[in-house]
């Protein structure tokens, strides 16, 4: 049994080159990933990226973040070039590359509570434009994973949705265009189907669901079918560990979040191990059951100086090789 390490996908900086080597050099031996630079600028960020892979619809930054719009312009451009630009600065330090690699794509759900509808509510508050942004952001991840094969042709590839709005959207907790409202909960039906077609889409690729959000709804993310799920674990509540531990059963991967991803703590393995360890044995997990345990940073590590991001994802490196090694 090995257990391996990963990150969840933000970086500090600005200079992909770096950054891209720096995590395969981390993690040359776990799963290592393409990190997103945000510090870049609009474009970079996980909406924008995000938007870029989009089929057929198009999106723009105004003053309050990127909304839906119908013609590509400067803004989308800029998002696509930045991609393209980290594509193949991947492909050449990837070139020869026989293992693993994890990409990281912003859900469905998220894209449509933070995109804005030409009339300033958000995408998620109609029907139509969640049927439509599912659809596309679901062509857009095939073209995508196509893009990866052909440049990196022997990575075994991973798929990472992130969902960080998935409890806001599900529990009607999103405000209106004005504030004084809410907008109406998305059915959880509509939701799981959401998701699961985005998914679908992956072809075979392993897939992976994160959200470092309180209240992930564990349960409906596992009804998908998907493979794994990415999860802070100092979040979860006594429900949500009774939901994973089903999971977990029935032969689904838990990466779990137990080294911070911001402010100033820096645990010990140790402590940072308890975290998974405590609750595990709470539950009543065996140690085999840890076999289907991946050790990352509780969220995106851009927040942080470059020299923290580099000791957070070292330190996740340690709670996994310690597991490996001393799984009780």
């Amino acid at each position: 049994m090995q257990i391996v390490a990963s990150g969840i996908g933000s970086w500090p900086g600005t200079e992909p080159r770096e950054a891209i080597r720096a995590v395969r050099d981390l993690l040359v031996d776990d799963l290592p990933y393409l990190p997103e630079l945000p510090g870049r600028g609009p474009g970079a960020d996980m909406i924008g990226r995000a938007g870029a892979l989009l089929e057929g619809l198009h999106v723009e930054t105004q003053p309050y973040g990127w909304r839906l719009v119908d013609r590509p312009g400067a803004d989308e451009g800029r998002a696509a070039a930045y991609l393209r630009q980290d594509l193949d600065e991947l492909a050449e330090a990837y070139d020869g590359w026989s293992g693993p690699l994890k990409v990281q794509v912003c859900g469905p759900w998220t894209l449509a509570a933070t995109l804005e509808l030409t009339r300033g509510e958000r995408a998620v508050s109609d029907p139509g434009a969640r049927r439509d942004l599912v659809e596309s952001l679901g062509e857009g991840v095939a073209a995508h994973l196509a893009d990866l094969r052909r440049l990196v042709p022997g990575a075994q590839l991973t798929l990472q949705l992130d969902e960080p709005a998935l409890p806001a959207v599900l529990e009607g907790r999103l405000p209106t265009q004005s504030g004084y409202g809410r907008l109406r909960a998305v059915d959880r039906s509509e939701v799981r189907s959401g998701l699961r077609s985005v998914l679908d889409r992956a072809d075979g690729v392993a897939a992976a669901v994160h959200s470092c959000a309180p209240d992930v709804p564990v349960g409906l993310i596992g009804e998908t079918g998907v493979g794994a799920l990415a999860l802070d674990l100092t979040l979860l509540d006594a429900r949500a560990w009774d939901e994973v531990a089903a999971l977990v059963e029935s032969g689904r991967e838990l990466w779990a979040g137990v080294v911070p991803s911001q402010g100033n703590e820096t645990p010990t393995w140790q402590a940072a191990r308890r975290r998974v360890v405590d609750p595990w044995r709470r539950i009543g997990l065996g140690e085999d059951r840890l076999a289907q345990v991946r050790v990352t940073p509780s969220c995106g590590l851009a927040g942080l100086p470059p020299s923290a991001a580099v000791g957070s994802q070292r330190l996740a490196v340690e709670v996994a090789r310690s597991l490996t090694e001393y799984p009780g």
